[in-house]
């Protein structure tokens, strides 16, 4: 008896990425390509339409980033599976889409050598980290186990409060109006938060809150 025919859903906001997987996947007949998503809102409809067994997904896509439309599908369809493919090398990417349900996670520049021990690994049962990715999980672990702490843990509940509303591009009295604060305040937070992350502009605070995974992932 053959192998199960695995059903794939391919979700990339590239076409160009999409072809190429296309191409890949096609030399393998136990593996067969029921559709294609460009963002994360298309997926969802796209796994109540067809019912993948896996989907291959992006993470930084429009409408709805690749996290989000995994913990959307997975709470629907808790027996699918999700391969994240990403160029993202940032470990709160790593651990978040992780912790969204994904059961693998895989760098674009290294599918060619990994994609389908990936697959096989997944629809088995069990989860898959590309050895770049798996590096970086494990560099993360020992940093932990070695108390090197990130430096968010420098920050408290309200600086992280102010500071994602920063990142998502809040003015400073729209900030100071949505935690009842003053505008001065919310210039306090920010000077302490620049100060205590050794940052000098409003664009690297933008860069540090994205990779510590504080604010969307959306483009």
């Amino acid at each position: 008896m053959g192998k199960a025919l695995i059903k794939i859903l391919l979700v990339d906001d590239h076409k160009i990425v999409r072809e190429g997987l296309r191409s890949i996947l096609k030399e393998r007949t136990d593996m067969r390509i029921v559709g294609e998503a460009d963002d994360g809102l298309d997926a969802i409809r796209k796994c109540r339409e067809m019912k993948p067994d896996l989907v291959i997904m992006d993470i930084s896509m429009k409408n709805m980033n690749g996290i989000e439309a995994t913990r959307s599908i997975l709470s629907e369809n808790p027996t699918m599976k999700v391969l994240v493919l990403s160029m993202h090398t940032e470990r709160k990417y790593i651990q978040n889409i992780l912790a969204a349900g994904a059961a693998g996670y895989l760098l674009k520049n290294g599918i060619l050598e990994e994609l389908f021990k990936a697959i096989e690994t997944i629809m088995s049962g069990k989860v898959y980290i590309g050895s770049h990715a798996s590096s970086i999980l494990v560099d993360a672990f020992v940093d932990k186990a070695q108390g090197v702490d990130s430096k968010i843990d420098l920050l408290s509940p309200r600086e992280r409060e102010v500071l994602k509303m920063i990142a998502d591009g809040k003015r400073t009295k729209e900030i100071a109006s949505a935690l009842y604060i003053s505008p001065r305040t919310v210039e306090v937070y920010r000077a302490q938060i620049m100060k205590k992350l050794n940052l000098d502009s409003v664009a690297e605070l933008t860069k540090f809150a994205i990779r510590e995974g504080l604010c969307s992932l959306d483009e």
